[in-house]
């Protein structure tokens, strides 16, 4: 079986009797490896002595009072995001269910970071034993940015950060950790290719097709699928789609922010310029295995789903959306 994603981290969590994380303390100090959060020579006694005493204990109990108390401004707001973060993750039995409560709720102040790295973690244990490349490497945009271009008729994704060469500090310290090569080659995922992926796919070097009728949004819809799958207990069946024809929009789903636009423009018959629809990247159809978990308003009826680039050529897709925007009557939440 191959793996993959091994920055994640999802080798240091255990797993419950459904299959979803269980926090460790291997993997809460791997927060602590953070180059924000180790405390500099010039720290003051009261970090030094929190941070050693979380090492020792990464679930110890840690008063507003504690952090309050440390002298720098700076390092006073990163742990009391951290310990805010952690106490999230520990008052619930898996990370899915952390994960599916912060994204009902709002995700307020938790940092972005954080957030995509429980995707990133959450979806390595979604995708556990797909043996097909395109699949894991389209999951690659739920949680990291890509930037898309045209070249010989078909619109390729890559990672932002890693064609930017902007990428100096590691996401996760596990990167490094791993002697995980900062530049890398721009490959475009193929059949000749695609063997390769697993072995480099902490680098995110490697572009996917996204062009309309082509593998790359099959792919991303069977990552949707699973998604939706493993952390709402769902069944449902995803297909792309080269056009809406002239489909009732009954619902639907922005997969990022300009998509939720271009569905809020349909949704109210307003007039849509070529130049946004020209940023739509894919729209798939979802049904659901059982309408009768569907709202009464829509039931039967298919879930639209948009994705869309901005006016820069970027996806920033919001698998949260997911989550929180169909229309089911109840979740069956993980717990």
């Amino acid at each position: 079986m191959n793996d993959f994603w091994i920055s994640c981290g999802h080798h240091l969590l255990d797993r419950d009797e459904g299959g979803g994380l269980k926090v460790t303390d291997d993997f809460l100090k791997v927060y602590l490896a953070r180059p924000e959060l180790i405390p500099p020579p010039e720290a003051c006694a009261v970090e030094r002595t929190l941070y050693a005493a979380l090492l020792a204990d990464p679930r110890m109990p840690v008063a507003a009072s504690d952090i309050a108390a440390i002298a720098d401004a700076d390092a006073r707001e990163n742990w009391q995001m951290l310990i805010v973060f952690r106490d999230h993750l520990l008052r619930h039995k898996t990370l899915e269910a952390a994960y599916a409560d912060l994204v009902r709720k709002g995700i307020g102040k938790t940092p972005p970071l954080f957030v995509n790295q429980l995707v990133h973690v959450i979806l390595r244990n979604a995708l556990d034993g797909v043996t097909d490349a395109r699949v894991v490497r389209a999951a690659e945009l739920f949680f990291r940015t890509q930037r898309v271009t045209l070249h010989e008729n078909s619109l390729l994704a890559a990672d932002e950060e890693t064609i930017g060469g902007v990428n100096t500090a590691p996401v996760t310290p596990l990167v490094s950790m791993l002697g995980i090569p900062a530049e890398a080659e721009i490959d475009v995922l193929n059949d000749d290719n695609a063997e390769n992926y697993w072995e480099r796919s902490d680098q995110f070097d490697m572009a996917i097709d996204l062009t309309g009728g082509h593998s790359g949004l099959v792919a991303l819809a069977e990552a949707m699928r699973r998604w939706i799958v493993h952390v709402l207990g769902v069944e449902v069946t995803i297909e792309p789609l080269t056009e809406l024809r002239d489909a009732p929009l009954s619902w639907y789903v922005g997969l990022d922010a300009d998509a939720t636009r271009i569905g809020d423009r349909l949704w109210n018959e307003a007039d849509i310029d070529e130049a946004a629809m020209a940023g739509v990247i894919g729209l798939f159809a979802l049904t659901f295995r059982d309408p009768s978990i569907m709202l009464d308003k829509v039931k039967g009826e298919p879930v639209y789903l948009i994705l869309a680039m901005t006016p820069d050529k970027t996806i920033r897709m919001k698998p949260q959306n997911l989550v929180t925007g169909l229309p089911i009557r109840y979740l069956e939440a993980v717990s």
